[in-house]
């Protein structure tokens, strides 16, 4: 394995909701190495945006750490602090909502480089054509708002956006979710050749299950907040051991289907439990069909299945 760029240990953050507390993340742990991508995927709030945030920062945690080369986040001087948030940058889900609208394209790029770097306008100005360059524009849309774009444009900018600051780590919050299907490949392709092209590492947030087979070189599956599944994408998809996993790939549209564990489809019952109000025991347990007393009454640790697959389960249902 390659350094570890990130080291997520124990990490939770809540909300208030109301008179409630929502646990948004529950006690995750994992690590990222450089230049892999690993994906965080899971049903619409569990928690794979807020793990992303709090791991650059944008949210606090309440317990938990996050180290970054080595050295807790929570205790970077200022100067470090600055550095980090240089290197470290994120892609928003909304390419739309994420620019600022009173902005050219060409001031949302040089935004971040103003503050960084020490240039001079005309050194800015040729910055910022050369990444419009290379994410697939032409210097023509620098003086273009966001309205006079397209949805792919949009995202092509946020990504522009994101490499001005030179990051070597790209939190990518579902890049091509809000983009029509004939476009979402380009973004993808751009993706993975930037990553090629400058050594970048990539958390990648995604609901597109075929998508994140194909970029990822890991994959973490987020329950309720907290991680039941963590392997190596292609082991993880060819032999999931959660049900939850199993349950979640078994929607994935099948070009050949009548082989394979997904002809055996794992319908759940129920619905989600409210996250202010965690049932007892393993999360999954109301929905699930394997569940025993044992999961009612206690959370399975993530523990070690063999080749770096790890999985929360006190059961592994064929």
């Amino acid at each position: 394995m390659s350094e570890k760029l990130f080291q997520v240990k124990n990490l939770s953050k809540t909300f208030k909701s109301g008179k409630n507390t929502v646990r948004a993340v529950d006690g995750v742990s994992f690590d990222i190495y450089r230049g892999e991508t690993l994906s965080l995927v899971g049903e619409s709030g569990c928690g794979k945006t807020t793990c992303a945030r709090t791991l650059l920062g944008v949210y606090a945690p309440m317990t938990g750490s996050v180290l970054w080369l080595g050295q807790d986040t929570k205790s970077l001087t200022r100067a470090q602090r600055t550095d980090f948030r240089r290197r470290n940058q994120m892609i928003f889900q909304d390419p739309y909502a994420s620019l600022d609208p009173r902005m050219t394209v060409a001031e949302i790029i040089e935004e971040g480089r103003k503050r960084h770097f020490p240039e001079s306008d005309a050194e800015r100005r040729e910055r910022v054509e050369a990444l419009l360059d290379t994410v697939g524009l032409t210097g023509d849309f620098a003086s273009r708002f966001p309205h006079e774009l397209s949805g792919g444009q949009r995202a092509r900018v946020g990504i522009a956006r994101a490499l001005a600051l030179e990051p070597e780590f790209i939190a990518c919050d579902e890049p091509i979710a809000a983009l029509d299907v004939s476009i979402q490949a380009q973004i993808l392709n751009l993706l993975m050749r930037l990553q090629k092209e400058r050594g970048l590492t990539y958390l990648m947030i995604s609901h597109d299950l075929t998508m994140v087979r194909h970029i990822s070189d890991r994959v973490a599956v987020l329950y309720l907040g907290s991680i039941v599944e963590l392997s190596d994408a292609e082991e993880l998809f060819d032999a999931p051991l959660h049900p939850y996993t199993r349950a979640l790939f078994s929607a994935i549209p099948q070009a050949e289907p009548g082989s394979g564990w997904l002809e055996r489809r794992l319908q759940l019952t129920g619905e989600i439990p409210d996250p202010a109000h965690i049932p007892t025991g393993c999360k999954f347990a109301p929905r699930c069909p394997h569940a025993s007393e044992l999961c009612r009454r206690e959370a399975p640790p993530l523990s070690e299945r063999g080749g770096g697959h790890l999985a929360a389960c006190w059961e592994n249902p064929s």
